[in-house]
C-alpha cells in the first residue's frame, strides 16, 4: 500500500518494508569503521604489541618454568594432593582441574594471570578508544566528515575484540610449542580469547554510561575485580557461585582435563547482549554526553580550594575513597586464610620440611600478602602522578598556572597528596590483612606484626613514585614505561622461583631492594635508602618539569 504523492513531492512507499531493517542505515551509520581501525593501529601500535606480547610472553615463560619442576607422577600427584587442600591458591589461580598430568598444572599456575590480563587489556584500550577519544574531541571532528555515528563503537569492538584473539592464539601457540596436548592448548587460547571478548563489550557499555574516561575505566575494571571476587569466593565454596562470574564461565573449560568448549558460549552470549546494549546507548546521547549526567557543581568555590593541595585532594578524593575500601577488602580477604595455610602444612612432615614448619610458611605467605598489596599501591600511585601529564596536555595546568600558581607549587602539592594517599591505602590494606589474620585465628599477638610487614612495600612505592615523576618531568612521551615496571616487580614477585630469573634482573624491581617481610628480617638501612632514593627521584621530577615548557594538545 502506498500514500498518494503530493503536488510535486516524489511517491514514498509507506507499506511493510518501511518497518523492516534497512541494511544500508547500518552500513552508513558504520560507514569508516575500517578506516578508524588503521588510524588507532597506527597511532598504538607500540602500546597494541605490548600488551599482546607482553601476556603472550609472561604466560609462555611461566608455562615454560612449570614442565621442569613436576617430572613424574609422584611429584605431580603430591602437588594435586596439596593444591586441593589450599583454599587460599584455588582463591588466586582457579579451580584445581587435572593437576595429575603436566598441562593442567600448568594452566593452574598461569590461568590468572593470562585472564586478568586480557580482561584489563581490554578494558583500557577500549575506553581509550570510545570516551577517551570524546573526551580530546577527536571523536567529534572525525563525525564531522564521512564517519558515521557507530563507527567509533564499532571500530573499538572490533579491534580489541582481534587483540583479544590474537594474546589467545599466542598463548595458545606457546603451548603447542611446549609439547602440550593440542587439544588442551587450542581450548585455554580460546578461553583467554573469550574472556578479552567479554570484558571488550562489558567496556562499551561504560563508555556509555559515564562521562569520563577515567570514571568509565575504573567501572570497567572494578568489574574485572568482582567477577574475580566471585569466582574465587564460588571455587573456595563449592564452585556455584563462580557461574556468576565471566571469569568463572571462561575457566569451567577445564583445559587438559574435560576439555569443555560449551562453557565458553556464555561470555559470548554476554558480549552480545552488551554490545547492544552499547549499540542502543549510543543512538541516544549526545557525543560527550553519558548516561549518568555528571553531577553540577557549586555556584562558588570553597575557599579552601586556593590551596593547591587542597585542590589536588579535591581531585583525587574519588579515587581515594574507592581504592581506599578496595585495600580494606583485599587485605581482609587475603589475611583471612593465613591460618589456613597454617593447617595445610601442620602435620604434613615432607612440607613442614621444605617450608620450614608452618610458621614460617605463613610468615612467607604474608609477604606475599604485602608484595600483592604493595604493587596495587604502586599501581594506583604511577597512574595518579601520569594525570598530571593529562591536566598538562588538557591544557588546564595551564589555565591553572596563570591564575597565579607557581609550578613548583603545582606539581609539589599533587604528588604531596598523591604521597600521603599511598601512604593512606598502605595502612589500609595492612589494617584489613593484620585486623582479619587476628579474627581468624583469635591470636591478637600477632596483629602488630602482620601489620608493620604489608608497611614495608610503602619505600618501593615511593621509588615508583619518583621514577613516574621523573619520566614526566623530563621524558613525557615515554611516560607510559612506568607500567614496564609496575609489571616486571609484579614478574619478579610472583614468578621468581619459577622462572629461576638471574640476580641482576630480580634487582631492577624495587620491591627486591627491601625486605620480604615478615618472612625475612628488617633491613632498615636498605629500607631508608630505597625511600631515599624515591624522594631523590621524585625532587629531580619536580626539577624537569619546572624547567620544560608545557605541551599542550
Amino acid at each position: 500500500m502506498s500514500a498518494a504523492p503530493a503536488a510535486g513531492l516524489p511517491r514514498v512507499s509507506v507499506g511493510v518494508r518501511a518497518t523492516r531493517p534497512d541494511r544500508g542505515a547500518i552500513a552508513s551509520a558504520t560507514a569508516g569503521t575500517a578506516a578508524l581501525m588503521r588510524l588507532h593501529l597506527r597511532r598504538d601500535r607500540i602500546r597494541l604489541g605490548v600488551w599482546i606480547v607482553g601476556l603472550i610472553a609472561v604466560t609462555g615463560a611461566s608455562a615454560n618454568a612449570v614442565q621442569g619442576v613436576y617430572g613424574d607422577a609422584a611429584e605431580r600427584a603430591a602437588y594435586a594432593s596439596t593444591m586441593d587442600s589450599s583454599p587460599a591458591t584455588i582463591a588466586m589461580s582457579g579451580p584445581p582441574v587435572a593437576l595429575e598430568t603436566t598441562g593442567g598444572i600448568t594452566v593452574f599456575e598461569t590461568n590468572a594471570v593470562a585472564l586478568v590480563g586480557v580482561a584489563l587489556m581490554a578494558v583500557f584500550l577500549t575506553v581509550r578508544y570510545t570516551r577517551g577519544e570524546e573526551e580530546t574531541g577527536r571523536t567529534e571532528l572525525l563525525r564531522a566528515g564521512v564517519l558515521g555515528p557507530r563507527a567509533p563503537l564499532t571500530a573499538a569492538g572490533l579491534l580489541v575484540a582481534a587483540a583479544s584473539v590474537l594474546a589467545g592464539a599466542g598463548v595458545a601457540a606457546a603451548f603447542l610449542g611446549l609439547g602440550l596436548p593440542a587439544a588442551g592448548a587450542v581450548l585455554f587460547g580460546a578461553e583467554v580469547a573469550v574472556n578479552g571478548i567479554a570484558f571488550t563489550a562489558l567496556s562499551l557499555v561504560c563508555a556509555q554510561a559515564l562521562s569520563h574516561a577515567r570514571a568509565a575505566a575504573g567501572l570497567a575494571a572494578g568489574l574485572v575485580g568482582a567477577a574475580f571476587a566471585v569466582r574465587a569466593v564460588g571455587d573456595v565454596g563449592g564452585g556455584t557461585l563462580s557461574w556468576f562470574s565471566p571469569i568463572g564461565w571462561a575457566q569451567a573449560a577445564h583445559p587438559f582435563g574435560e576439555d569443555r568448549w560449551w562453557p565458553l558460549a556464555l561470555p559470548l552470549l554476554l558480549a552480545a547482549a552488551a554490545v547492544g546494549a552499547a549499540w542502543c546507548l549510543d543512538g541516544i546521547r549526545d557525543v560527550g554526553g553519558s548516561l549518568v549526567a555528571p553531577r553540577r557543581g557549586a555556584a562558588s568555590a570553597p575557599r579552601g580550594l586556593a590551596n593547591v593541595p587542597a585542590w589536588a585532594f579535591r581531585m583525587q578524593r574519588a579515587a581515594i575513597a574507592g581504592w581506599s575500601a578496595g585495600m580494606v577488602l583485599a587485605g581482609a580477604a587475603l589475611g583471612s586464610v593465613g591460618s589456613q595455610v597454617a593447617e595445610m602444612v601442620r602435620g604434613n612432615a615432607q612440607m613442614e620440611k621444605v617450608f620450614g614448619g608452618a610458621e614460617a610458611i605463613v610468615d612467607q605467605y604474608f609477604a606475599m600478602v604485602a608484595l600483592l598489596l604493595g604493587l596495587l599501591v604502586a599501581g594506583f600511585a604511577a597512574s595518579t602522578v601520569l594525570r598530571l601529564r593529562g591536566e598538562e596536555t588538557s591544557g588546564r595546568a595551564e589555565v591553572l598556572l596563570v591564575a597565579g600558581v607557581s609550578r613548583r607549587r603545582w606539581i609539589g602539592g599533587w604528588l604531596a597528596v598523591t604521597a600521603a594517599a599511598a601512604a593512606g591505602l598502605t595502612v589500609c590494606g595492612a589494617v584489613g590483612a593484620a585486623v582479619a589474620d587476628a579474627l581468624a585465628t583469635g591470636d591478637v599477638s600477632q596483629l602488630p606484626r602482620v601489620f608493620c610487614a604489608m608497611l614495608v612495600p610503602l619505600a618501593a612505592v615511593a621509588v615508583v613514585v619518583g621514577l613516574t615523576a621523573a619520566l614526566v618531568g623530563f621524558a613525557p612521551r615515554v611516560q607510559y614505561a612506568m607500567w614496564v615496571v609496575v609489571a616486571w616487580a609484579f614478574i619478579v614477585g610472583w614468578f621468581d622461583d619459577l622462572l629461576g630469573l638471574p640476580g641482576w634482573a630480580v634487582d631492577l624491581s624495587p620491591f627486591s631492594w627491601v625486605a620480604q617481610a615478615p618472612a625475612e628480617p628488617m633491613g632498615w638501612g636498605a629500607w631508608l635508602l630505597t625511600l631515599a632514593i624515591g624522594a631523590a627521584l621524585t625532587v629531580g621530577g619536580v626539577a624537569g618539569l619546572c624547567r620544560r615548557d608545557l605541551q599542550a594538545q
